[in-house]
């Protein structure tokens, strides 16, 4: 006996969002870019005009992006439309060693930012190797691999983290630290991130052996 085929979709011949086509455009680049980074850079080139038509259409923006399940900040100041998931099955669950490396990243752009008042947070992988050494991971045996670390670095990029551009050495590696860090990871001054930074010192956690960690963006 044959089941009866599943009900398909039939092709769109219409809208039912009665937008411009322009707008329809700029609207579907925006969701993807939040989907996919979390977040639009208006200083960058390649996303200042869909930045510029967040701001225009924030109400559009918000009602479409609630569907999806995230909610829409945009900073002004910062030049940045920013992607909060509200659905669970959206959040991104950090394995712990990628959780202490986007600490260490906080942390060197904290010092640069607020302690030596520079305008932008450079470093190299062998400098944030000495930031993980001596904040972080004292107590534990080893720094990730380069490999890992270099899977966790291309993933902070692609959630608009950092730029980084690999080199060799590895430890040559440049890294960029951006202002979304701190809206990702939103400590409030360095108490606040010592005291995260501890949970991790009195658990005794191997870098070997990670597990998922609520520190998500």
């Amino acid at each position: 006996m044959n089941e009866a085929p599943a009900d398909s979709i039939a092709p769109m011949t219409e809208t039912h969002l009665r937008i411009s086509d322009s707008d329809r455009a700029r609207l579907a680049e925006a969701m993807q870019e939040l989907l996919a980074h979390g977040s639009i850079l208006g200083l960058e080139a390649g996303q200042s005009a869909v930045y510029h038509w967040c701001r225009q259409n924030p109400e559009l923006l918000s009602e479409v992006a609630a569907l999806a399940g995230l909610e829409v900040f945009l900073h002004h100041d910062e030049r940045m439309v920013q992607a909060l998931p509200r659905a669970s099955a959206l959040q991104l669950g950090l394995r712990q060693d990628a959780t202490l490396v986007w600490l260490a990243l906080w942390y060197a752009a904290d010092v640069r930012w607020r302690d030596e008042g520079q305008p932008q947070a450079f470093l190299t992988v062998g400098e944030l190797k000495g930031v993980l050494m001596d904040t972080l991971l004292p107590d534990l045996k080893s720094l990730p691999a380069d490999g890992r670390l270099l899977d966790i670095l291309r993933q902070a990029a692609r959630y608009n983290l950092i730029n980084f551009l690999s080199a060799v050495p590895f430890e040559d590696s440049s890294i960029e630290i951006l202002p979304v860090i701190r809206r990702v990871i939103p400590f409030r001054d360095i108490a606040d991130w010592t005291e995260t930074a501890s949970t991790f010192k009195r658990a005794g956690l191997e870098t070997e052996n990670p597990e998922p960690t609520t520190l998500q963006p």
